[in-house]
């Protein structure tokens, strides 16, 4: 019997690899990214665990999943970090750069 290609193995690891490109997107890309990436890994391996003599790639699937969760951590903080600075200071705030660096001195007690 011929080996053929675990479906979606390679989608699974370049959406890894986003994930933890674009996490500093606000954390939103990377973290939906981040999140298909383990759905599609999931599915994948369940696929895999069925018969593994037919499909080859696995190791694409568990290397996507790694990189999937690592950039729905990031992505986490990241947009958690963001929705500190945006209740702290305020959306105004952020855009404004001399308004942040005063409000930056406030809290520094300068």
């Amino acid at each position: 019997m011929e080996q053929q290609k675990l479906p979606n193995a390679t989608i699974i690891l370049v959406f890894g690899i986003l994930s933890i490109v674009t996490c500093c997107c606000y954390g939103i890309i990377g973290l939906i990214l981040g999140i298909v990436a383990l759905v599609l890994a999931n599915k994948a391996t369940k696929v895999y665990a069925e018969n593994p003599e037919a499909y080859t790639g696995y190791q694409n699937v568990k290397t996507g999943k790694i990189l999937g969760i690592i950039g729905i951590v990031l992505s986490a903080l990241y947009l958690l970090f963001v929705l500190w600075l945006v209740s702290t200071f305020g959306w105004e705030t952020l855009q404004d750069q001399e308004l942040m660096q005063e409000k930056l001195q406030e809290m520094m007690g300068q």
